[in-house]
């Protein structure tokens, strides 16, 4: 498994970043960035999952973005340079980290690159804004389904290997209350859940009660990056990169 907007680059610019990959395993609740620091390290996962989130003075944490083998952590090196949000590894495996200095200059100098990296900016701007909303606006049963799905389409498994407590820390809300939640989902017959692993078994049942915040931020992704993550049209990229 690869990372999609890895894969959209063309072929001259990822051969010359290729030097510059390092490919890391991560573990399940390891920060990959602090709030507040500057972004030396992009991220691109493969098999993990990683979650931006932030933390209010009382010690809240919410989930406010989300990034699998079709997006990127760190595009802030290229507006400005710094965060002012945590990377957090919510499931583990491999990914492409590479220093942020390499890439910048691909981006300053090549236009097939910028339209992949703004695009995906966009796309995440709007990830950001409605997940903000949808965090005011909606019930934990809604938001709850609708980051099941969200999980469920960046890492092409139905099989979920979050806890429960993680899945509450990253809605903003008490564990009790996904505990609740996640048995009435179980007892309608559209999740099955062990300790550590939440089994999707009806989705169209979990996208029904998902707020309409996952097919809008659905919609706009596919709009900016296609419904296939056919990311090399959307941009305008030419060709397809093919292995040396």
């Amino acid at each position: 498994m690869g990372n999609l907007l890895l894969d959209a680059l063309p072929r001259e610019i990822y051969r010359t970043l290729e030097r510059h990959f390092e490919r890391v395993a991560i573990k399940r609740g390891e920060t990959l960035h602090e709030p507040g620091q500057p972004v030396r390290h992009l991220y691109f996962p493969l098999t993990c999952l990683l979650s931006v989130t932030i933390t209010g003075r009382e010690g809240k944490t919410v989930e406010t973005g989300i990034a699998g083998n079709r997006e990127m952590l760190g595009v802030n090196a290229f507006m400005g340079g710094w965060d002012t949000n945590r990377y957090v590894v919510q499931i583990p495996g491999d990914a492409i980290k590479i220093k942020s200095e390499p890439l910048l200059e691909a981006f300053d100098r090549s236009k097939a690159v910028r339209d992949v990296l703004l695009r995906y900016t966009q796309a995440l701007i709007s990830q950001i804004s409605q997940s903000a909303a949808c965090n005011r606006m909606h019930d934990v049963k809604q938001r709850y389904a609708r980051w099941l799905l969200e999980v469920r389409d960046r890492i092409q498994t139905e099989d979920l290997r979050l806890t429960q407590e993680f899945a509450a820390e990253m809605l903003g809300v008490r564990r009790a209350s996904v505990t609740d939640v996640s048995a009435a989902f179980e007892t309608q017959g559209l999740v099955a859940v062990r300790r550590g692993l939440t089994r999707i078994t009806d989705s169209d049942g979990l996208a029904a009660i998902a707020c309409e915040c996952y097919r809008i931020v659905k919609k706009e992704h596919d709009r900016l990056l296609g419904p296939r993550a056919d990311i090399r049209l959307a941009a305008g990229a030419v060709g397809k990169r093919q292995s040396s």
